[in-house]
């Protein structure tokens, strides 16, 4: 059979036409006699390979060239050995190359197939990639009518040939990539799993993740996490190692979380062995909220507790969805860690090393923020750690922040700031920091007691606590500690949730959630945070973080004490005295970049923009502090009307010059009856922050009575006829804005506007700007209208040169 074969081959490629039929009549039998092969000899095998590499010619019947590389297919998957004997002959795999091009999907498949397989030897993959295999494949897989095998094939190969980061580099720079993403919706389960296989290594190189997103693929492959039809094992490994790959960058990361996944670090299997079910406690909401026990007595091993958790989210509960999503959450991850099924395959490390350390999956929002929680209550310094990082890293807004706090993870992060590791202080501080950016959250994290930690900690020496913590923990005090809402009953008005009410709970699965929840006394900040607010120690600590040369603890700082003033103003006057704050003030109004300004040196917007919000919320400290006669007295105030003059003028933005602008008046009227400098000040007042905020109004309002208003005032101080105030209007582009105004304003709001504009003109430098706003048509169109304002525009006509 090997022989007849041999033969029929050979004269098929010599040409010899008499022996065609013998060759067509042979031709089926060669799968088997290549199955022999491999038990053959080296000289046959050689011979027996060249013959159907010979026939893959260009210049051969389809149907021979299309049973050649189905038997070299089949070859080929004897192994090594087998690829080695084929690639021996030159051009082959160009040939073969060649064969995608062919309209017969047998012939496709069978090409990729071999292409794929050798692709999977280090020492071919170049070849193949260099005899436009690529290019090939991507108008093959463009095809719509191409087969599942075809297809899977031909992904297959790139799998192999983006194992190589020149290679993968090159696919993701073509047109195939998407063409890769698409096929991640394939019915069939092995294209899927090829694409994702293909996606997986080319985010093994960093300079892809840019294009791979750009082209979508974070979305297709979170759908495969988080789809309800379970996918393979080998969809959702690959899926989830390149989504991991693509979360190494920040911005990624945020895209993968608002596809509804969530980072969770791998703290190995050991870690949850900490883990304490209490078998014999009936069950709560994470928040603490008890659910009230019907009348039958608790089940062994805690089997009641886990069917309540889970029938929690049937239709007859009626609970908010984040607290549905937090008991079921919570139930199942407590259920893997009694059965010892979290992270168990991490036992079977052969290192025996905790390769954990530096690891994450990806779990689905619910089960993610339940894993967290749970893992936040386990004794492993690290593991805690970890988990606070990750829950500050997913709380990128507030549907996330409000899921941790159902879930219970606020009362953890509150007492993780007493811990004695530095490491797991940091985490839960940080963590805390970006969940009380949302303000029902931080009503919460206010009510579990966090202040008095938090001011202990601030009130540490600078060697004992670093920059990072003082940053987060000033945050978190300005979030709760706001001098713009009315916290003063807030803090001080007792207990809140005093009343307990009973709810009953008769079956899980029928009874309305609202009857099942007792709601728990929260156990309040407010009868400690009093002594904590005034204590000296933490007054000293804010007045010498006013002194440090960081602008934004300065305007955190600053805003602290402002509320500790409001709230408490006679104690925290008598304090202040002793701790210098007169010296944080003045270090606050002399900020680098206003003094780099002043030497000739532009800062940047960013620059300025931090210094105006310490300026400001320093200058808002000092209206209250000025209040107090005895501090009044200890004041030298020409000094800091220097400094606040200096702000004024400065190129700060104009929404932080109010408060310096109040201040400076403020300090004025101190000056023991120096009229000449209350009226610099207040001409500096009205020439750097009232015109131009009156200016402002006039370009920027969608209210015609804020409009109105404003150019009504403007016009009475422009009257009083200061040639700073004229020029004020003009340097800030008020030309335009009256001239805008004079064309759509109410009556009043018209004339004043004349009346400004006509002030104006008498300066001679105004006039090109009037005409290049566009006043001279609307002037002739009011004069023409005879409207009641036609003989202020016409004398305004007469001012400008005849030549415009």
């Amino acid at each position: 059979m090997l022989y007849c074969c041999k033969f029929s081959a050979l004269t098929r490629v010599s040409g010899d036409g008499g022996q065609a039929e013998i060759f067509s009549a042979k031709k089926q039998s060669s799968a088997s006699d290549v199955e022999r092969l491999s038990d053959s000899s080296s000289s046959s095998n050689d011979g027996y390979i060249g013959l159907f590499i010979r026939m893959l010619g260009l210049d051969n019947d389809p149907l021979d060239r299309e049973q050649a590389v189905v038997a070299l297919w089949k070859y080929s998957l004897g192994g090594k050995h087998c690829v080695d004997n084929i690639m021996k002959y030159p051009g082959t795999v160009n040939l073969i190359v060649n064969l995608l091009k062919s309209d017969s999907d047998s012939a496709c498949e069978a090409a990729a197939g071999l292409l794929r397989v050798i692709s999977s030897i280090n020492l071919y993959r170049d070849l193949v990639a260099e005899s436009g295999a690529v290019e090939e494949m991507t108008v093959l897989l463009a095809h719509s009518s191409l087969s599942s095998n075809v297809k899977e094939q031909a992904l297959c190969t790139l799998w192999n040939l983006t194992v190589d980061e020149k290679l993968s580099a090159q696919i993701t720079s073509s047109e195939i990539l998407p063409l890769i993403v698409k096929y991640l919706e394939d019915e069939d389960i092995k294209v899927k799993e090829a694409a994702g296989g293909v996606l997986a290594n080319l985010t093994l190189t960093q300079s892809n993740h840019k294009i791979m997103v750009e082209a979508g693929v974070i979305p297709k492959l979170a759908k495969l996490l988080t789809a309800d039809v379970e996918e393979s094992k080998v969809v959702r490994k690959v899926a989830r190692n390149a989504l991991l790959e693509l979360a190494k960058d920040e911005y990624n990361r945020i895209l993968i979380m608002e596809e509804d996944l969530v980072l969770v670090p791998l703290v190995g299997a050991a870690a949850y062995k900490s883990f304490r079910p209490a078998l014999y406690s009936w069950p709560s909401l994470p928040d603490g909220t008890e659910i009230e026990q019907s009348s039958k007595g608790r089940s062994r091993y805690g089997a009641s507790e886990l069917l309540l958790g889970l029938s929690i989210d049937n239709k007859n509960a009626d609970l908010e969805e984040a607290k549905m999503k937090a008991v079921v959450g919570r139930t199942q991850q407590q259920f893997l860690a009694r059965i010892g099924a979290i992270e168990n395959e991490d036992d079977s490390n052969p290192t025996g090393e905790s390769s954990a350390n530096h690891r994450f999956t990806l779990l689905p929002w619910m089960d993610a923020v339940a894993r967290l929680v749970l893992i936040l209550g386990l004794e492993d310094e690290s593991a805690i750690a970890k988990a606070a990082e990750s829950i500050a890293d997913a709380s990128i807004n507030e549907h996330m922040r409000v899921s941790f706090k159902e879930a219970g993870a606020i009362k953890h992060l509150v007492q993780l700031i007493n811990h004695p590791s530095d490491y797991v202080r940091l985490a839960a501080i940080r963590a805390l920091d970006r969940l009380s950016i949302s303000n029902n959250v931080c009503r919460i994290i206010e009510e579990e007691g966090v202040l008095h930690p938090l001011i202990n900690l601030l009130k540490l020496s600078k060697s004992d606590i670093s920059h990072t913590s003082t940053s987060m923990i000033l945050n978190i005090l300005t979030r709760i500690l706001d001098p713009n809402k009315e916290l003063k009953s807030k803090l001080y008005d007792g207990p809140v949730n005093g009343s307990k009410k009973e709810w009953h709970l008769t079956t899980p699965a029928s009874a309305n959630a609202r009857d099942m929840i007792s709601p728990q006394p929260v156990s309040s900040t407010r009868t400690i945070a009093r002594g904590d607010l005034v204590d000296l120690v933490f007054l000293s600590r804010l007045v010498d973080i006013l002194k440090t040369p960081i602008p934004d603890l300065q305007r955190k700082a600053a805003s602290v004490l402002e509320f500790i003033m409001v709230i408490e103003p006679q104690p925290c006057m008598e304090k202040l005295q002793s701790t210098d704050i007169v010296s944080g003030l003045e270090a606050v109004f002399r900020q680098k970049s206003l003094i780099d300004e002043e030497n000739g040196r532009e800062p940047s917007v960013l620059e300025l923009e931090e210094a105006g919000l310490a300026v400001a919320a320093a200058s808002r400290l000092l209206t209250k502090l000025l209040d107090d006669e005895q501090f009044r007295q200890s004041l030298d105030s020409h000094h800091l009307t220097k400094l606040l003059r200096s702000i004024l003028v400065s190129s700060i933005p104009l929404r932080n010059k109010d408060w310096v602008a109040a201040s400076l008046v403020k300090l004025s009227s101190l000056s023991g009856g120096n009229l000449e400098l209350e009226d610099r000040v207040n001409m500096e007042v009205t020439v750097y922050e009232r015109i131009p905020r009156l200016i402002e109004e006039m370009k920027n309002s969608c209210s015609p009575e804020v409009e109105e208003a404003a150019v009504m005032e403007l016009n009475r101080i422009i009257a009083e006829g200061t040639v700073e105030s004229s020029r004020a209007v003009g340097s800030s582009g008020g030309i335009f804005a009256l001239v805008k105004l004079m064309e759509k304003g109410s009556e009043r709001a018209v004339e004043a506007s004349l009346s400004i504009l006509y002030n104006l003109s008498m300066e001679e430098e105004n006039h090109a700007a009037i005409v290049a706003a566009g006043a001279v048509p609307l002037l002739r169109k009011l004069v023409l209208s005879e409207r009641p304002q036609w003989m202020l525009a016409l004398r305004l006509l007469r001012t400008l040169p005849t030549s415009y």
